[in-house]
C-alpha cells in the first residue's frame, strides 16, 4: 500500500476536492491518502502562514511512512517557504515522489536541484476541474506504480516542466535548475499575450535556459483579450523568441491547467 501526504504549499484545499480525492483513493484500494490538516487552513491568501506550510511540508518529507508528496494545488505562494524547505533534506525526503504543478514548480525545482525525485503532474484540486477524476486518477497511476501511460507521450530523455511565468521567476535564484541537454516543457494559464512575449523574451535570453536540448510548448489557456489585438498566438510567440535565442524548438505539448495534463518526471524518461 503507498501511502500519499497531501500538503498545501500555496493556497487552501477546498474540502469537497479533498473528499471528493478520498473517495477515488478508497475505491481504488492501491493507495492510502493522508491529507495533512495544514492544507485547509487559511490566512489571507495562502493555506496558513508561512510557517505552517513550511512546517507540514518539512513534517511529511521527513515521515519515512509516507512514500509520495502530493501537492494540493497551486495559487500562489510556495516560492515565500522553498528555498528554507529544500536546505539540509532529511535522508527520508529522498525516497519520496513529489508532484504538482503550476505555483508548485518552486519546490519541484529546487527539490529536484537537491537530488529529490520530482514531476510535474496533476494535483488533488484538479479533481473539481471537468474531467478532473481521470486527471487524479493519472497522478495515482504514476504515485503508485509508474504507470507509463500517465505520462506525456513526447518525454524520451531528461525533461524538465514548469508553468512559464512560474519558470520566469525562479531563473537566477537558489532554486534554478540545470538544463543542460533537456526538453524543457513550459505552459501556461490566464496571462495575456503581450505577457507571454515578455517572459518568452526574459526566458530565452538566459545563458543556462539555453543549454536546453529544445523547448515544447504545452496549452497555454484563458488567454485574456488583448486591446488592441496583439497579432500573434502563443505557438508564433515562443517559435519567434526561440528563433532570436538559437533554442530549437521541438513543438507541442501534452501539459497545461487541464485535467489532461500528463506527467512529466524531471531527469528522467520513465520511472
Amino acid at each position: 500500500m503507498v501511502r500519499i501526504a497531501v500538503v498545501a504549499p500555496s493556497c487552501t484545499l477546498k474540502r469537497e476536492a479533498a473528499e471528493a480525492v478520498q473517495a477515488i483513493a478508497s475505491a481504488r484500494g492501491d493507495c492510502e491518502l493522508m491529507i495533512h490538516p495544514q492544507s485547509f487552513l487559511s490566512e489571507g491568501h495562502f493555506a496558513g502562514s508561512d510557517a505552517d506550510r513550511l512546517a507540514a511540508l518539512r513534517e511529511v518529507m521527513a515521515d519515512e511512512c509516507v512514500d509520495a508528496v502530493w501537492f494540493a494545488r497551486g495559487g500562489y505562494g510556495s516560492n515565500r517557504i522553498a528555498e528554507t524547505a529544500v536546505k539540509d533534506l532529511p535522508s527520508a525526503a529522498r525516497t519520496k515522489t513529489y508532484l504538482g504543478y503550476s505555483d508548485g514548480g518552486f519546490l519541484l525545482a529546487g527539490l529536484h536541484k537537491a537530488g529529490a525525485s520530482v514531476a510535474h503532474g496533476p494535483m488533488v484540486q484538479d479533481v473539481v476541474r471537468e474531467g478532473g477524476p481521470a486527471a487524479v486518477n493519472r497522478a495515482l497511476d504514476w504515485m503508485v506504480r509508474g504507470d507509463p501511460d500517465a505520462l506525456e507521450a513526447g518525454v524520451d530523455g531528461p525533461a524538465l516542466a514548469f508553468n512559464l511565468t512560474v519558470l520566469s521567476n525562479l531563473l537566477g535564484t537558489s532554486l534554478e535548475p540545470d538544463f543542460s541537454g533537456a526538453d524543457l516543457l513550459v505552459e501556461d494559464v490566464s496571462e495575456h499575450l503581450y505577457r507571454i512575449d515578455r517572459t518568452m523574451f526574459h526566458l530565452s535570453s538566459s545563458p543556462s535556459v539555453r543549454k536546453v536540448r529544445r523547448l515544447r510548448l504545452g496549452r497555454v489557456s484563458d488567454v485574456p483579450d488583448n486591446d488592441p489585438a496583439f497579432g500573434s498566438d502563443a505557438e508564433a510567440i515562443v517559435r519567434d523568441w526561440c528563433t532570436r535565442s538559437g533554442i530549437p524548438f521541438g513543438g507541442s505539448a501534452d501539459i497545461g491547467h487541464d485535467a489532461a495534463n500528463k506527467v512529466v518526471p524531471f531527469g528522467q524518461s520513465g520511472f
